[in-house]
């Protein structure tokens, strides 16, 4: 036996482990709440400037955010190629692709442009999606419910899945805005490829009881969006730092072991959009502080 010979093959495998988890540990965020883990959303139809897809591009490049999730309106079908185009020269990830659609999402020509750029550019993301305009909701049982709002799901999900792609349902109020809700139609569909996206900024009526209910989500959580949220009757949605709700709400998260991606969103903070990220990056930090999340603080230094 060639000893020798045996102990260089052992180091030298060592040594390649080593390098492998030393590479992954950088790769690795510090925190949720660190900057390389950041998604920017709300940053098309809410932004005074009207950037174009390149514009974008840099403005994210300058803020050092990598992540984008992209919202958009019919008048921007026509640059949806761009857009992914826009991205990948500029290094930034597309996190995810918002789609709005009603109860014939068959019919729907904006999900068939969506589905179609993220085909022909070959994209896997996330579908963060909404579902409205079914009708006599409010007679149906709950059952009835489920299985209305189920079907066009359906349907989203199963053309998703054919792209490699996943659907996260997006809380934006209403029946189909509740974290039980969406659990049951999540349960009900049984898709290996649905799970769902919860934002902050549509939480107003949540805060209370988020610790009960956010370990339930947790296993189907696909991304996070936060913002700051003040107490009280009514509440508004205010930059990250400047509510008293938030802060509370984000240690539930980071000791919940959720190791998905955070968004930071402008929908309402500046009409400019890099003025309106920059706001809640800022403000972000100021709650990371007050975390003592050190790690994360490092991200933005």
């Amino acid at each position: 036996m060639n000893l020798p010979l045996i102990r260089t093959f052992l180091l030298s495998f060592l040594g390649i482990m080593l390098s492998i988890t030393s590479s992954y540990a950088q790769r690795k965020p510090a925190s949720i709440y660190a900057k390389d883990n950041l998604v920017a959303w709300c940053i098309v139809p809410f932004d005074s400037k009207n950037r174009g897809p390149v514009e974008r591009a840099e403005m994210l490049n300058k803020l050092g955010i990598t992540r984008l999730a992209y919202d958009w309106r019919e008048k921007h079908i026509p640059t949806f190629d761009e857009e992914i185009e826009a991205c990948r020269s500029h290094h930034i990830k597309l996190e995810a692709f918002w789609m709005y659609s009603g109860p014939n999402p068959e019919q729907d020509q904006g999900l068939q442009a969506v589905l179609d750029v993220l085909k022909r550019k070959k994209v896997k993301t996330q579908i963060w999606l909404m579902i409205g305009g079914i009708k006599n909701m409010n007679e149906m049982s709950q059952e009835e419910k489920i299985k209305a709002v189920a079907r066009p799901v359906q349907y989203v999900v199963e053309r998703a899945a054919a792209l490699g792609c996943t659907v996260g349902l997006y809380n934006h109020g209403g029946w189909f805005g509740e974290p039980e809700n969406q659990l049951a139609v999540i349960d009900y569909l049984k898709k290996p490829n649905l799970g769902m996206v919860y934002n902050f900024h549509h939480a107003e009526e949540h805060i209370e009881r988020f610790p009960q209910f956010f370990p339930k989500i947790l296993p189907h959580l696909l991304a996070l969006n936060l913002a700051g949220l003040k107490k009280g009757n009514p509440v508004k949605v205010v930059p990250i730092g400047d509510g008293d709700a938030e802060q509370g709400m984000m240690e539930v998260v980071k000791k919940s072991g959720y190791k998905g991606p955070i968004g930071i969103i402008n929908e309402d903070t500046a009409p400019d959009a890099e003025v309106g990220l920059t706001l809640n990056m800022k403000g972000l930090q100021k709650v990371l502080q007050a975390m003592n999340d050190r790690q994360a603080l490092k991200s933005y230094q």
